[in-house]
Parts: C-alpha cells; sequence; structure tokens
C-alpha cells in the first residue's frame, strides 16, 4: 500500500487523508500543534467546499455547529447602523448552501472522519526531506527518520513542507498590506445573535459576533503588518483612537491568552509539485485569510488530488500534473478576486469608507449584489468524478 505524510491536521490536511483512504493509500498526519487548535475566527461556508462536506456526510454536524447570520450590520462611533445587509443575498447567490462556523468546528469535524483510521501524530513537524527515485526519507524533529512514497505540505501559509521543498516564504509570498487579528472572550455584555457588526476607521477596521456558550470574537484588520511578540501592543496603538465599543474590546484584549495574528498574503508558485512532494491549500496557493474561502479551496484542492491519485493508479507525476492542470486557473481567479475583498474590509481612506459603505447599501436592491459579489462567490468549477476503491464513485 503506498504511503503518503501529510503535514497539517488543519482543514487541508484531514480532508486529503479521508480521500487517500478511500483511494487505498495509508496516510499518516503530522501536526506542530499538541492537540486541535480551538478559538481563531469564524469562516462562511458555502460553494464546492460545501458540496465536499455534503459527500463527506458532514453536513448535518457543519449545520449543527455553524450559524446563520441574518444580516451583515456597519456602524458610527454610536453604534448607529450606517449600511449593512441581510443574508438572504448570501442565500440567493448560494442557493441556501451557506453557513458561518469557527474554523476550528470544522477541522474539528473534518478530522474526525479519519481520527480512527488514520494514524496522526501530534506535537511532531517536519524538519528535513531528502527524496530518492523511489521514496522521500522525512526527518522528524522528535520521531527520527521515516520513508514515506509521497509527503504533502498542507501545512497553511508558513509551510514547512514548502519552505524544505521549495524554499523560503519570501519567494513565493504576497503581501496585500494588511495585518488581521482575532481572538474569543467569554461573558461580554453586548450581543447582538446572528449579526455581525463592523466598525470602521480609514485604514481599520473591528468586527464583533457573538458565538454560542455566551462568547464572543472579535476581528481586527488594519492597514500594516502583523504578528510578533508584541502583537496585543500592536493593536493598543492602532486602535486607542477609536469609539464605539474599541475600549472595552481592547480591555477584552488584554486578559486573553489566545490572540491569532497574522499578515495578510497569498502564495503564489510557478508550480505546486517537485518530484514526490507536492503543495496543496493555503501552503500552495494561499488566497488571504480575508478572501472567506480558504477553508472550502483547502477541501477542494484535497479532494481533486486524492481524486487525480486515484485516476492516475499511484503515477504520481501524472496525477500531480492533472491536479495543477484542473485547479490553476480556477484559483488565479479567486486570488484576484481576494484583492478586491481585502480593500473592502478596511478602506484606507474616509472616501474610500464612504464608497464602500454606498455599496453595501446597495445591495438591497435586486441584482446590485449578484452583480458586485456574485462573480467572486461563483465556483465556476465542476468537480469531477472518480472512481474509487470497491469501485465507489462520488461525483457530479
Amino acid at each position: 500500500m503506498r504511503t503518503v505524510l501529510i503535514s497539517g491536521a488543519g482543514i487541508a490536511g484531514p480532508t486529503l487523508a479521508y480521500w487517500l483512504k478511500a483511494a487505498g493509500y495509508a496516510p499518516t498526519l503530522v501536526e506542530r500543534a499538541s492537540a486541535l487548535r480551538r478559538g481563531g475566527y469564524v469562516i462562511d461556508f458555502w460553494g464546492l467546499g460545501y458540496d465536499i462536506a455534503e459527500r463527506m456526510g458532514l453536513l448535518p454536524a457543519i449545520e449543527n455547529a455553524g450559524y446563520r447570520a441574518r444580516e451583515m450590520r456597519i456602524v458610527d462611533d454610536h453604534g448607529r447602523r450606517i449600511a449593512g445587509f441581510g443574508t438572504d443575498v448570501l442565500d440567493d447567490l448560494t442557493g441556501g448552501r451557506y453557513v458561518t462556523l469557527a474554523r476550528s468546528d470544522l477541522s474539528r469535524l473534518l478530522y474526525g472522519t479519519v481520527r480512527d483510521g488514520v494514524e496522526t501524530i501530534f506535537d511532531e513537524e517536519i524538519v528535513g526531506l531528502e527524496q530518492q527515485p523511489e521514496w522521500v526519507d522525512v526527518q522528524l524533529r522528535r520521531g527520527g527518520s521515516r520513508r514515506f512514497d509521497l509527503v504533502v505540505g498542507a501545512d497553511g501559509l508558513h509551510s514547512q513542507v514548502r519552505s524544505l521543498a521549495f524554499g523560503s516564504i519570501g519567494t513565493f509570498e504576497r503581501n496585500l498590506g494588511y495585518g488581521v487579528a482575532a481572538f474569543e472572550t467569554r461573558g461580554y455584555r453586548r450581543r447582538d445573535e446572528n449579526v455581525y457588526l463592523m466598525h470602521n476607521r480609514p485604514g481599520r477596521m473591528i468586527g464583533r459576533f457573538a458565538l454560542c456558550n455566551d462568547r464572543t470574537l472579535f476581528l481586527f484588520v488594519f492597514r500594516g503588518d502583523a504578528g510578533g511578540p508584541a502583537a496585543k501592543a500592536q493593536l493598543r496603538d492602532l486602535y486607542r483612537d477609536a469609539r464605539w465599543e474599541c475600549p472595552d474590546i481592547l480591555n477584552e484584549l488584554e486578559r486573553t491568552d489566545d490572540l491569532y495574528c497574522d499578515r495578510v498574503s497569498q502564495i503564489r508558485m510557478d508550480g505546486w509539485s517537485r518530484g514526490r512532494v507536492v503543495l496543496i491549500g493555503d501552503a500552495a496557493f494561499c488566497v488571504s485569510l480575508v478572501a472567506g474561502q480558504g477553508s472550502a479551496l483547502a477541501m477542494i484542492s484535497a479532494y481533486v488530488l486524492a481524486g487525480e491519485l486515484a485516476r492516475a493508479d499511484g503515477r504520481h507525476e501524472q496525477a500531480f500534473s492533472a491536479y495543477e492542470t484542473r485547479l490553476r486557473s480556477y484559483i488565479g481567479a479567486k486570488q484576484r478576486g481576494a484583492e478586491r475583498f481585502a480593500a473592502a474590509f478596511a478602506p484606507r481612506t474616509s472616501w474610500g469608507l464612504w464608497f464602500r459603505n454606498q455599496v453595501v447599501k446597495a445591495f438591497s436592491f435586486p441584482g446590485a449584489a449578484r452583480l458586485a459579489i456574485g462573480r467572486d462567490l461563483a465556483d465556476k468549477l465542476d468537480l469531477p468524478t472518480y472512481r474509487w476503491s470497491g469501485h465507489k464513485e462520488i461525483g457530479v
């Protein structure tokens, strides 16, 4: 049985492990964290990723874990609504196949499909790769050397596999000029159930969304870089003069021990494979965190890679080429659309904020939302039909 080492147990990794098992492979997951990650941020989940989740039998669980947000509301310094739209617009654009949920919940559900049948090594990472004609020698930080037929980098924007096999992140990263931060708190006194609230100053956005069990998620998007040990101080400095609920939110920030912070970047590569090593999801083509479809694209790439390996009967060069050929133009279009999304979150100027708000207000008119964002939401790709082990076909 062919063996595949998958680095990353977030979204792409477990999805790939599931479909590789269906194709008759023996996948192993390795994850740097000591356990599945919790908290973080919420995602809007729709399109082909939603379809793949349905094929994996996960839709009931996803719907149960998710939220049906009814409004996106932009507020002024005093919390008064100045623009927004109801999510019936998104339901119309996606045919009702749309849900908001925590990324960590989606990861947990995906991992649950392989937990009992796939070797998973937590608190471990790949520190060396040496490709041979028939296999890859992998050096693990704690587990020593192991041999696999193929290695897959499903380890995100800061992929270790990409660094080892292709080169440093600086070679491929395109910084979009924004930073992002997110954290959860419990017991925040203001709650607007199933409403995503957003407040802006030029070049800065802060959002609030009420979660279950008395939890609240806060999201920051801002012009400039992000991350590092001084992230809290950076956010305090950026938002010190902001109004609305920002003073209270910054007080909550001081109490959190689980702050996610990173720059908003894309990964653009001429090729997603090298020898017996291949990349999927953000490791290969990160569209950026604010694009709204990173998790779905990670699942799509995992499904297609596994399917092409099944179709090629293990001829990895053929499978890798077909995987990239099938997805390259589709991913390129998503990356171009993501640049527009980033600018809409935190326009640089007061005029830019005013213009963005007018566009959002227009969403209430029939057809306006479809014209403004329909092309970015649409998935212009047909998922292939693949024959898996046991002669079972899954596909359109």
